[in-house]
């Protein structure tokens, strides 16, 4: 059920990335690394000359009669990235808000209201792109308290020793991004582009009808959990996670803000989250327009590194449960050494990107590698806020995942500016370089101060429910003095 909560949150936010290129089909005569290509085909002194100027047109085949728009770039990135600015404000305190009122209720109603928003969201776009950037606001403010309220669930039902393959499982949001992108394609061509926002919303509204019935807070309030099952899962996750959501209440705030191994954890996962949202946001447009790709393609294209990164991330998780059970190295050293995979080759392969030539093939195939490879993450910033505090595993996650998400709102602003003369080489190439220098600095600051060692603030004393009882005692030297009061 969390992998198709993912599968289900993706398919609403990604979802405006492919539809925008139908929404707002270019009129106009651009520069694009196909024109280029083409014109070095035919003229091989032009190979390295970055300056050169080819048009071409964009061409998007629609059903008669559908309503297009003429925004502006920039106005794009503003709807591309509305949802961010939302998503971003409430993953600080939906971790934390999650831990208190139980994340079931929460993931149902926040997922209700993003399923009936996107199926709005065509009427709000015919009446004004400022309203359909607030509704991308409203849908990314209730969106980002899904995260956030997952991970506390996997402390609450995952055992140390299968941690791995369920943080794997939080990255259904791939799956949902192949058959979202996919489907979104064909849609448009055949229905138009409101098509392409009703059917994800549909599904959602089914889906939270089975998340209600299926999912409960812990092993201990499942009702038709095996007991053998529930004893398991509680003996293996011990003293480390409060049962009592009224104990969360005293929140060690500062100690966190202040935790030299918490700020790596959230530099780490901005410079991921930095790579993903340049896939998400920034592939579509890349696919389409640069590369020359049809709609059709360019949905399942776009789509590819995500489908790598979540075949990456079983294959890593697995690996990184192994380790675990056979203890062969620490657990600090195990999400350090993993850097290498989620972050510093990422990072070199988005660099190889800016300079692959006139080779489409050779271009996606290294994009997809790039987020595969990511799939790593799932043994380092996907994870080790669970190793630093699982009592509190949601907040944690909540406040990383606030801070990483503004990357979702830059990076379209970053791609805009850059793009916004063409999709040529010299255009591409500083986009691709930015986020490698994001993905590889935020790891070599997480390999040198980063760790896995449980922090102290993790355990904190329970409330004890007879506490008022005991104050009396206490103080021994009070005497305690009965007054008759008549009545």
């Amino acid at each position: 059920m969390m992998f198709f909560a993912c599968w289900v949150n993706y398919m609403l936010r990604v979802n405006m990335s492919v539809n925008i290129i139908a929404m707002v089909p270019s009129d106009s005569e651009a520069k694009s690394v196909k024109s280029e290509c083409e014109a070095i085909a035919n003229n091989d002194s032009l190979l390295y000359n970055d300056t050169l100027i080819m048009n071409t047109k964009q061409v998007l085949r629609q059903p008669e009669g559908v309503v297009t728009f003429n925004w502006t770039a920039q106005e794009q990135a503003y709807i591309l990235s509305g949802y961010f600015w939302g998503y971003a404000v409430t993953s600080f305190f939906s971790g934390f808000t999650a831990e208190l009122f139980g994340p079931r209720k929460i993931v149902f109603f926040t997922m209700l209201i993003t399923a009936i928003l996107t199926i709005l969201t065509p009427e709000a776009a015919k009446v004004n792109y400022l309203l359909l950037v607030f509704i991308r606001v409203i849908i990314g403010l209730a969106a980002g308290f899904l995260f956030p309220s997952l991970h506390a669930l996997v402390a609450h039902w995952a055992p140390p020793a299968e941690k791995g393959k369920f943080v794997s499982a939080l990255l259904g949001g791939a799956i949902g991004t192949v058959v979202t992108w996919s489907l979104s394609g064909p849609l448009i061509e055949n229905f138009g582009w409101a098509a392409a926002f009703y059917v994800p919303g549909a599904i959602g509204v089914v889906w939270c009808a089975a998340w209600w019935f299926l999912v409960y807070d812990s092993p201990t309030q499942h009702p038709r959990i095996s007991s053998g099952e529930k004893e398991y899962i509680l003996k293996a996750i011990g003293d480390k996670v409060l049962s009592s959501r009224q104990n969360k209440v005293n929140l060690p705030i500062l100690k966190i803000l202040t935790s030299l191994p918490f700020l790596a954890m959230i530099i780490l996962h901005f410079g991921s989250n930095w790579g993903i949202y340049f896939a998400m946001t920034a592939a579509p447009k890349f696919v389409s327009s640069a590369l020359g790709f049809n709609l059709t393609s360019t949905g399942t294209l776009a789509s590819l590194p995500y489908l790598a990164r979540m075949i990456f991330s079983l294959i890593f998780g697995a690996i990184g449960d192994r380790i675990v059970k056979q203890n062969v190295v620490s657990m600090t050293f195990m999400r350090k050494f993993f850097c290498i995979f989620s972050h510093i080759v990422p990072g070199l392969l988005l660099i190889a990107l800016g300079f692959t030539g006139c080779a489409p093939i050779l271009s996606v195939a290294l994009i997809t590698f790039s987020m595969g490879s990511n799939g790593a993450a799932t043994l380092t910033n996907l994870v080790n806020h669970q190793d630093l505090a699982p009592n509190f595993a949601g907040t944690l996650y909540g406040i990383a995942n606030g801070i990483g998400n503004t990357a979702g709102f830059i990076t379209p602003l970053v791609t805009a500016y850059f793009t916004k003369n063409g999709n040529g080489f010299a255009e591409w190439r500083p986009v691709f370089i930015t986020g490698a220098s994001l993905y590889i600095a935020s790891a070599l600051y997480f390999i040198l101060f980063g760790t896995a060692e449980t922090q102290s603030w993790n355990y904190i004393a329970p409330v004890e429910e007879n506490e008022r009882e005991k104050r009396p005692s206490e103080d021994s030297n009070n005497t305690t003095v009965t007054i008759p009061v008549k009545t």
